[in-house]
């Protein structure tokens, strides 16, 4: 990332040397008082070699102010602009600097970049992801006296997430006070994982896939039958529904978790059983993608059987469809090869059922809650899932869980896997 003049000459010879390095060309905020417009004309020129792929360092600085406030506006502004007619995100740096950062983004209508090195609340992050821009954590989230950020951590999307060093700068613990180098991000995604409850590769794989998609380097994933997500191994064997949530993740993006769910065909029995390999390796295997399984019941039955022989636990995550679907009571023929179900009710009534989730069916709220109650004759484990949003009564919700006699689970509103 280019910060000074003398950076930003250094990096375009760095990269034209390392075929795995990329560059960001711009002008740090400490910097903006030697901004003229021979420097603007040449990352003019900078942005047009192929391996430069971000305007910036730029921003704005208010804890050191080795600038004047209105001379970073300025720069910050010109950045923006080029941004906004190359197209090439924008690496944003702000301290202590929110108000004024916000409104000149607001300002300029770019909505494709970083806020790099966080170090703002959710309130900042929140109305930066609305225009579109990713946000980017260092070593500072191992640091002992960080609270505040530690909200931000786990508050941002998958979809908005990334990591970074910042190096030479913010070695995270244990390494603080060391010079920082690409190798120690690990300890900053070892403490992300453990805020969000995943797992260090999941992180890695999500923040790949964005950086991928923000810079536009390299390939993006293709689409997966099996994914891995902590310990536990989901089938994404249809993207069929009987359901049109309107939460639902599938219609704003292929990703979750940073695997690729829009399948281009439905996968065959073999090939599923192919890409599950060993069951017993995995916590639970689940039939949960990017559609409903129970749609699939034969290839359920196979798999889940063939699961059962080698030792895997088999967990199906369902919109609670299936006897509508195929037009008779199919629960019997899952007992002994279905662990657990989790059935998404996801609303309190059949008025918002039909509203918020817009059945292919009609009575579908009631025959749902009648799959439900009937599960536990023939499935150890049925658990009833809620979604916690505007329009939906959680309170309704816990009564009908204890009147059907299953544990309930509360999702957050695009929180999934």
């Amino acid at each position: 990332i280019g910060s000074d003049y003398k950076s930003n000459i250094h990096n375009l010879s760095l990269i034209n040397r390392y075929d795995f390095l990329y560059a960001s060309v711009g002008i740090h905020p400490h910097d903006s008082m030697g901004f003229n417009d021979r420097i603007f004309n040449d990352i003019m020129e900078w942005v047009k070699i192929d391996k430069v792929v971000a305007i910036g360092e730029t921003g704005l600085d208010y804890h050191y102010e080795h600038s004047p406030r209105d001379i970073q506006k300025r720069v910050f502004r010109k950045h923006l602009e080029l941004s906004r007619m190359t197209g090439l995100p924008v690496v944003i740096h702000s301290r202590e600097a929110k108000e004024d950062t916000l409104a000149i983004l607001i300002e300029s209508g770019v909505t494709n970049g970083v806020l790099h090195c966080f170090s703002g609340d959710v309130d900042m992050a929140e109305r930066a992801m609305e225009m579109g821009f990713y946000i980017s954590f260092s070593g500072s989230v191992t640091f002992k006296n960080a609270r505040k950020i530690l909200d931000v951590v786990k508050a941002v999307p998958d979809d908005y997430l990334l990591v970074e060093t910042d190096a030479p700068y913010l070695s995270p613990e244990p390494l603080r006070g060391r010079r920082n180098e690409p190798s120690y991000i690990i300890h900053t995604i070892e403490r992300i994982a453990s805020l969000r409850g995943v797992s260090t590769d999941d992180i890695a794989r999500i923040t790949a896939l964005n950086a991928r998609r923000l810079f536009k380097i390299g390939e993006l994933p293709k689409s997966e039958i099996a994914y891995q997500i902590r310990d536990n191994l989901y089938l994404n064997i249809t993207n069929r529904c009987t359901n049109q949530c309107s939460f639902c993740v599938k219609f704003h993006t292929d990703y979750v978790k940073g695997h690729n769910l829009r399948l281009s065909y439905e996968p065959k029995e073999d090939e599923i059983k192919a890409a599950i390999g060993e069951p017993a390796r995995y916590k639970e295997i689940v039939f949960c993608g990017y559609g409903e399984p129970l749609i699939r019941l034969d290839t359920v039955k196979d798999v889940a059987k063939w699961i059962k022989e080698r030792g895997g636990r088999v967990r199906i995550n369902t919109n609670g469809h299936g006897n509508l679907i195929h037009r008779r009571n199919i629960l019997p023929e899952l007992k002994g090869l279905v662990d657990s179900i989790s059935v998404s009710l996801d609303v309190h009534d059949e008025d918002a059922y039909n509203r918020i989730c817009a059945p292919a069916f009609k009575n579908a709220f009631k025959e749902v809650l009648s799959f439900i109650r009937d599960a536990k004759q023939y499935i150890p484990d049925v658990q009833m899932t809620v979604i916690e949003m505007e329009g939906v009564d959680l309170e309704k919700c816990k009564d009908i869980a204890r009147q059907l006699g299953v544990k309930l689970r509360i999702r957050k509103l695009g929180i999934v896997g």
